[in-house]
């Protein structure tokens, strides 16, 4: 094995591994699992998981992306192994984070760029707007819209992170949130794969967390062609793919040795 870092912020890695668990002289809870480009060993003490706009407006009819045409139900292939998955992380302390659209009513803080990409045309439902048929507004914080979607129920000690652009961590607390858990490596799931779960990896990778997507907990309505291109860049340059049913197949056994 070859040390990438520094003598107190390293893995050590070779061609077939990469161990994220880092330089802590006793890591509480590792865990191996197979992943891309290669094997990957990490300290469920010090990662938490982040799930990325599962709610209504992209992923329940009625919702904004229902209102504008959008097939929602592929969307949703990320809840059962979220349902499956999240119970054993909670079981091993992993901090478990939803991190939803929720914009300020008077939308102060959005710039025309962003405004734009919603209502393209000026007219359109965009940001804020009211949807037909229900009322709520388009992606506005406490909106039903902006809620999660009623097949993921969040637990008491599970946080919400309200975002206001692509990426999860512009002008919202995410970052201070991890390192006040003294996070290292981030689960990754949610929708859309290579929109908003995309451009928070890459910004969680320029932070220095280390990045793993759950192929399997993540969806997108865009073409096949892009999510293809988003699995290859994170694995050529931001960090690991791994499948859920590895990773509760870890916990598992964590679990089991802990007991015996």
């Amino acid at each position: 094995m070859h040390k990438l870092g520094n003598r107190k912020n390293y893995w050590n890695v070779s061609k077939d591994l990469a161990d994220l668990s880092r330089s802590d002289p006793k890591p509480l809870l590792t865990v191996t699992l197979p992943a891309l480009p290669q094997r990957i060993t990490l300290d469920l003490a010090k990662t938490a998981v982040v799930v990325i706009d599962m709610q209504n407006d992209f992923c329940s009819p009625g919702g904004w992306l229902d209102s504008i045409g959008v097939n929602t139900a592929p969307l949703t292939a990320p809840v059962q192994p979220l349902q499956r998955l999240l119970p054993a992380l909670r079981e091993q302390g992993v901090p478990v984070l939803w991190v939803n659209w929720g914009n300020r009513e008077d939308r102060m803080n959005l710039s025309p760029s962003v405004l734009h990409v919603y209502n393209p045309d000026g007219v359109s439902h965009g940001i804020g707007s009211p949807l037909p048929g229900t009322g709520s507004k388009v992606l506005e914080q406490g909106s039903w819209g902006a809620a999660l979607i009623d097949r993921l129920v969040p637990e008491p000690g599970d946080m919400r992170v309200d975002k206001y652009r692509i990426s999860g961590f512009w002008d919202t607390p995410l970052d201070s949130i991890l390192r006040n858990l003294d996070v290292k490596t981030l689960l990754f799931a949610g929708v859309n794969l290579d929109q908003c779960v995309m451009h928070t990896l890459q910004d969680a990778v320029c932070l220095g967390y280390d990045a793993i997507l759950l192929e399997d907990c993540c969806a997108t309505s865009s073409p096949a062609y892009c999510a293809e291109a988003a699995l290859y860049n994170i694995k050529q340059c931001y960090g690991f793919v791994a499948g859920s049913e590895d990773l509760l197949q870890a916990c598992t056994l964590k679990e089991r040795d802990e007991v015996v």
